[in-house]
Order: C-alpha cells, then sequence, then structure tokens
C-alpha cells in the first residue's frame, strides 16, 4: 500500500505547528487535571486567563462553568461561533502516560483536553496575526458529556448575547488517520434518547409461582419483543438502534421480586424515526406488562437530538479543509455515526457544521471513552490551523454566501 501523500505546506499549517509546542504542554496539563461536567473550573480559569491576556473580551460563568471568548475588531458585520468541549469522564484512566490524571476516577477520555487546547492555540494566532473586520465568539462550553452543556448555555443566552451567522465544531476520532479531516452535511449524528422501563408486579415464594405476578419473565419477554422494534417497525433503509443496556430484578434465587427494571439506549438520525421508536417501545412495553400480568412505567427522556450539518456551511468547511490540508487529507462526504453529540442543540439554533479530525489508526490505539484512550498531540497544530483558517476566511475574505 504507497504512503499518503505529506500534509500541503500552507502557510497557516506552518505557522501553527510551529507554535504547538506551548499548546501540546497546555493540552497534557488539562488531561493531568481533568474535571467533569459543571466543575470545570480549574480549565475554565486558565482558559479565560489566556484569552483575557491575548486581548479578548472574556464572558464567564454560562452553564455554570462555560467561557465564551470574543474578539471584535473592525466594522464587519459577519460573526463567527466556534465551539471547544472542557469536560472529562468518569473513568480510571489505565493509558500510562506520564501526563496521565491526577484525580481516582476521573480523565479526559473523549479528547475535549485536545480540543480546548487547539481552540486556544488558534485563538493565540487570531489576536495576534490575523487582521479582520467582525466578531469572534470562541465558546468554550462544559458539560457535553453530561446533562448537556450547550442546552444550559443557551437558556442562559449564548446567542441571545453572543450572536452568531455561523457556528462549528470539530472532534477527534480515533480510527481515522491522523489529522485526516472528515466532513459530511445533513444528518451526521444520531440522536440519543435514554428510557427506563420499571415492569410493577406483586412477586412471592420461588416455590408457589402461580400465587405471584412474575416481573422477570414479562422483562425477559420484553427485550426480545424489543428487538422488532428496528427490524419490523423502521423503515429498512432509515438507522435505528434500540440496546437494553441493563436489566435489573431481584437478588435471591427463591424470591420472585415485586419490580424489574429495563434500561435502554434509543438511537436514530432521523427525527420522525425517533417519534416512532417512542410510539413503539412505549406501545410494547405496556401490552407485554399486561400480558404476564404485571404494570409497566415508562420514563422516556429525549436527550440529545439528531445532529444536522447545514449544507452552505459545511461546503464553506469542506472548501477550507481542501485548501489547508489537500484533497489527500480531506474525505467530503464521510459517514454517518451513531454516537451522538450535543453541539446538536447548537445547530437547532443556528447554521453550522460539525467534523471529524483523524486521531490515529495505528496498533495499539483505543476508542474514545475507553481507559487507555489518549488525544494525539500531533492534532494540536492541524486543528488549530484549520480553526485559524476558517475564522480568516469567514471574516476576512469569505463572500455573504460563504
Amino acid at each position: 500500500m504507497p504512503s499518503p501523500t505529506p500534509m500541503t505546506t500552507h502557510p497557516m499549517l506552518t505557522a501553527l505547528q510551529a507554535q504547538a509546542d506551548a499548546f501540546i504542554a497546555l493540552r497534557r496539563d488539562l488531561h493531568r487535571h481533568p474535571e467533569l461536567g459543571l466543575s470545570e473550573h480549574r480549565t475554565a480559569q486558565l482558559v479565560a486567563e489566556r484569552l483575557e491576556a491575548w486581548g479578548y473580551t472574556v464572558h464567564r460563568g454560562l452553564a455554570t462553568t462555560g467561557v465564551v471568548g470574543q474578539l471584535k475588531r473592525g466594522s464587519g458585520p459577519r460573526r463567527l461561533g466556534l465551539r471547544a468541549d472542557m469536560d472529562a469522564l468518569p473513568i480510571q484512566e489505565t493509558s500510562g502516560k506520564p501526563w496521565t490524571s491526577a484525580h481516582d476516577g476521573v480523565m479526559h477520555a473523549c479528547g475535549h483536553d485536545g480540543h480546548t487546547a487547539m481552540l486556544l492555540a488558534a485563538a493565540h494566532h487570531l489576536a495576534h496575526h490575523v487582521d479582520f473586520s467582525g466578531t469572534l465568539n470562541l465558546i468554550f462550553q462544559p458539560a457535553e458529556e453530561y446533562p448537556g452543556g450547550a442546552k444550559l448555555m443557551i437558556e442562559q443566552g449564548l446567542f441571545a448575547r453572543f450572536p452568531c451567522d455561523a457556528v462549528f465544531a470539530m472532534h477527534n476520532m480515533p480510527g481515522i488517520p491522523q489529522g485526516r479531516l472528515v466532513l459530511r452535511d445533513g444528518a451526521a449524528l444520531a440522536s440519543s434518547d435514554d428510557v427506563t422501563i420499571t415492569l410493577h408486579a406483586t412477586g412471592g415464594h420461588g416455590a408457589a409461582p402461580q400465587l405471584a405476578t412474575d416481573p422477570v419473565v414479562a422483562a425477559a419477554s420484553l427485550v426480545m419483543a424489543l428487538q422488532t422494534v428496528v427490524s419490523r417497525n423502521v423503515d429498512p433503509q432509515q438507522m435505528a438502534v434500540v440496546t437494553v443496556g441493563a436489566l435489573h430484578a431481584g437478588r435471591a434465587s427463591n424470591v420472585i421480586p415485586d419490580r424489574a427494571t429495563l434500561a435502554l439506549s434509543v438511537r436514530s438520525l432521523d427525527p420522525g424515526v425517533r417519534d416512532l421508536l417512542e410510539r413503539r417501545i412505549r406501545a410494547l412495553a405496556v401490552a407485554q406488562a399486561e400480558s404476564f400480568g404485571v404494570r409497566a412505567e415508562v420514563d422516556y427522556q429525549r436527550d440529545y437530538p439528531v445532529l444536522v450539518n447545514t449544507l452552505a456551511e459545511t461546503d464553506f468547511a469542506r472548501r477550507v479543509a481542501l485548501e489547508l490540508l489537500g484533497p489527500d487529507h480531506v474525505t467530503l462526504h464521510g459517514p454517518a455515526l451513531n454516537g451522538s453529540e450535543d453541539f446538536a442543540v447548537m445547530l437547532e439554533h443556528c447554521p453550522g457544521s460539525y467534523l471529524l479530525i483523524g486521531n490515529g489508526d495505528g496498533e495499539g490505539g483505543c476508542m474514545v471513552h475507553h481507559p487507555g484512550y489518549d488525544f494525539h498531540d500531533d492534532n494540536i497544530g492541524v486543528g488549530a490551523a484549520y480553526w485559524a483558517l476558517l475564522a480568516e476566511r469567514f471574516l476576512v475574505d469569505a463572500a455573504p454566501d460563504l
């Protein structure tokens, strides 16, 4: 297999790679000190102090720990939003790196430390080396993983206080060659809903099942029935996932418990399919329970919506990617993914696009949310250069139609 063509020597890429070391060190510091959603106090302080030192007007406290750095120059009317997430995950790290998490049970297992460092590196370059006319809003968001910081920031006035004509975000993805950019217009990431089904029964002695109603048997039947929602109710050309991730019932072999609880993850790439899944899951739970003489209680929580990239903004993002890296390092229309991301909520309020940057596809790598995961430091220069070039093209010389 031939070696991949080297990346271009675009001046922006050369410049940001030359100054990447300081931001790699910053990324490793963030990795060493991870913070869970809505508790990113140290991270937010670090971000705010850097932005203020570089001349940004800094606004703190949206969604508790969110930070928005704003840089206005000239009289240009255009307003750009770039977003990075800051939170870590409740996972015990096993990467063995020198910058391994110093906090037991908490680690940057999704690369948000890298996303923050990339945007800060771009922020530094834009403040010192790009003469634009317009408004740049850098959004450092808490709680992407849980409970959904994008929604909280919007509810507290994010786009009312910092209007954007377009907003963009980037996420690393293991399994894709390091530094490769992957774009997609339309539905790019799935909706994500959490469902808890509790089956209420009378319970009883295991030796006298005729005197009880059994939620375990009902739960077993319901698990199997739920598999038919995707195979028999959803159009085969549509994506849908119904996963029963947990089933809890009873503690002793000779006791029929009085309840069983199922926990489901439900995903789709279409709002209509999402509605269909909810209707069928609710109906099946009730009907299956009644057929066994028990009662179903359904707690259906809609979490993140389908992430939909708008066409014009994604086309613009593609042009920037091609200019920066060349066609051999850009996927123009990648596949939709079943993962979810709360940037989808921002895209419901503002046009924009969400793209991926490859975190590497070599042996020994692992997926995000894995205890051995680590962000690829070579992406700091590439990702920062992409953000800086995108901002320059948007605020300096982009046409009104992008």
